[in-house]
């Protein structure tokens, strides 16, 4: 049947709202940062996301079609460009094949002119190959597989290869030398017992179709890049899931998606980009590693980075450099054996890395649902991340998200529930969004270096500000539940707008707040409560009034803190779900000379606010927040 003049025109169409949607990004909200915007134009720039209409383009003319029918071990062919030998069909000129039937171990084999373009149409085929790949592109310029609408069709390798000189690297039950194109509302399945599922070493493009992948090794892979605008995918891969992997120019080895229902389980890495990882919309549900419960041992059994929850938690404090604990042991004593390299030192090795969403430049994401549960990292960058929209619920064994250089959310729902830390990166910055952090460790980190757990953590100089480490909160609303650091700065942290509540460590070797430089607050509202040991506050170089007070006993959990003005107006509230005795809290509703009250069970103090920062607090934090010099 040939395509209508409609239908081509409602392709054309389609191609060129995905290619105008891929540049476009999403809308400039008003409180997007200088910084954010930046970033996300500069990785715009180097990747070309766009998608042709032919790559949509379902469309054929079934009378100048070749037929190609498979059955009792051999395989019939109705026209020009195409021979058989068996069950083995070898395709050698560009046009049209509607493959069908089924071959118990047989082959299709691409070898046409580099410049030929050839639409396969599978119509129910059904090929097993006993040594080989079942679907091999040794040469042509563009192939694509279009899956008719209502058939299933089927391709399955077995565990070994026997290969020659010709197609000594192929390793994929579907693998093409050539850009590769999936459309069509049918559906594929492939089991790939040998290696990987649907490999395209130059473009692997997709744009429709159910599409079912059990690999050995990575489920689908395209080297210069993979771009999916829609389809329905169900995943199950020995390691990766959908990966790109060229190295050898910034503007390839990109994944872009713009659609589609993803449900992916892998042992490593669910999506990896060498570059950039750009998600603009689709439904995801992944988990890697088996899950956030087997975050206890790295996958080449190892110690995980679990091993700091113990420096600095309530048994020796100060990251395990002699702090007192609550029941004040600790100071003086023995800091606990640091680990060596090797068992703390996460490389991104296809033995260790469980990530959901990673990439070597940059992950980009503007809408989507997700749904996450991985033993690694959820989502990570050796670079930048740049979060503009979509909901993201994540249950992740590491960090909830983790970049090496800049981390920047300006709108989104993000929904953390469970982590090591729960964001970290060199620069953190909140424009926007709704953020719910549960974390083991720190709920925000700022800190330089890689995703490593060592030295760049600690050292004998772990007390002075890092160089290009920042936490900025300029909105949104931010809520941390943290057994470390509430938010945790290496450097500087500002607070120019948004509403943040933490609800920070029950022991006193952490605080609610931490920071190596200073903290200034010049909008906003903020509510932090912790324990009393290493509490601090914003500095006397801000331009909000802000409070740091220890109460006189620990509150219980669950007991709501109010504070209320002079006229027994509430100011602020909080709900803390864990014991604390430290709150820090800063409102534009606050005045100079105003006497608080505040309420917490059955404590209730008051405080006068007396200069920009008004504090009663004792804690050993080196005078930081007081307004004071440092001191022990």
């Amino acid at each position: 049947m040939k395509i209508s003049d409609t239908k081509k025109l409602a392709a054309i169409t389609a191609a060129f709202f995905i290619t105008a949607t891929a540049f476009s990004g999403c809308s400039e909200s008003a409180n997007s940062s200088q910084a954010a915007s930046s970033v996300s134009q500069a990785v715009k720039s180097d990747i070309d996301a766009s998608i042709a209409a032919e790559d949509i383009d379902v469309g054929y003319d079934e009378e100048s079609s070749v037929g190609i029918t498979f059955a009792d071990g051999s395989a019939a062919i109705d026209g020009e460009g195409a021979t058989s030998e068996g069950e083995t069909v070898t395709i050698s000129q560009a046009g049209t094949y509607i493959l069908s039937g089924t071959a118990t171990n047989g082959r299709i084999i691409v070898s046409a002119d580099k410049t030929a373009e050839i639409k396969l149409i599978f119509n129910g085929v059904d090929i097993t190959c006993a040594d080989n790949a079942p679907l091999l592109v040794s040469k042509a310029k563009k192939v694509y597989i279009v899956l008719e609408d209502g058939t299933e069709n089927v391709l399955t390798d077995s565990a070994s290869y026997s290969l020659g000189e010709d197609d000594s690297n192929t390793d994929g039950a579907i693998f093409s030398k050539a850009d590769l194109t999936i459309n069509g509302s049918g559906t594929l399945t492939v089991n790939a017992n040998y290696k990987h599922g649907i490999v395209s070493k130059d473009d692997l493009v997709i744009t429709d179709g159910n599409i079912n992948v059990t690999s050995a090794s990575t489920a689908m892979e395209g080297k210069d890049s993979v771009k999916i605008s829609g389809g329905t995918f169900n995943i199950s891969a020995g390691t990766n899931g959908i990966k790109s992997t060229n190295t050898e120019a910034s503007d390839k080895g990109f994944i872009s998606v713009t659609g589609g229902s993803f449900t992916v389980v892998t042992n490593n890495d669910a999506f990896e980009a060498e570059t950039v990882l750009s998600i603009e919309s689709g439904s995801f549900d992944i988990t890697t590693g088996g899950g956030s419960a087997n975050a206890s041992m790295k996958s080449d059994g190892t110690p995980n980075r679990n091993w700091q929850n113990n420096m600095g938690n309530g048994g020796g404090g100060l990251n395990g450099m002699g702090r007192p604990d609550d029941n004040g042991n600790g100071m003086g004593g023995e800091p606990p054996a640091m680990p060596t390299a090797d068992s703390t030192d996460k490389t991104d090795s296809t033995s260790t890395s469980a990530k959901a969403l990673k990439a070597g430049s940059e992950v980009n994401i503007s809408g989507g649902e997700f749904k996450i549960d991985s033993a690694d990292d959820s989502v990570h960058s050796n670079g930048n991340i740049v979060i503009t929209g979509g909901n993201i619920s994540v249950a992740s064994g590491d960090n909830g998200m983790h970049a090496n250089g800049n981390l920047t959310i300006s709108d989104g729902t993000i929904d953390i529930t469970k982590s090591y830390e729960g964001i970290e990166g060199s620069i953190v910055t909140i424009d926007g969004g709704t953020i719910s952090v549960v974390a083991s460790d720190d709920g925000i980190n700022c800190a330089g270096g890689s995703d490593t757990g060592s030295t760049d953590r600690m050292g004998a100089d772990q007390f002075s500000p890092q160089d290009g480490v920042e936490l900025n909160i300029n909105g949104g609303t931010v809520t941390i539940d943290a057994d470390g650091d509430g938010l945790d700065s290496n450097g500087n942290f500002t607070m120019a707008g948004g509403t943040v509540y933490v609800c920070g460590p029950t022991n006193g070797g952490n605080g609610a707040l931490d920071y190596n430089g200073t903290a200034t607050v010049t909008g906003g509202t903020l509510i932090a409560c912790g324990a009393v040991g290493m509490e601090e506050g914003f500095g006397d170089t801000s331009t909000q009034y802000s409070v740091l007070h220890d109460l006189g006993s620990t509150v219980s959990a669950n007991e709501k803190l109010t504070i209320t003005d002079s006229d027994g107006k509430e100011i602020l509230s909080f709900t803390p779900t864990k014991t604390w005795q430290s709150v820090v809290f800063t409102s534009a509703d606050l005045k100079e000379g105003e006497t608080y009250t505040i309420t917490a069970g059955s404590q209730s103090e008051s405080v006068t606010i007396d200069g920009i920062v008004t504090s009663n607090s004792t804690g050993m934090s080196f005078g930081r927040g007081h307004g004071g010099g440092r001191g022990f």
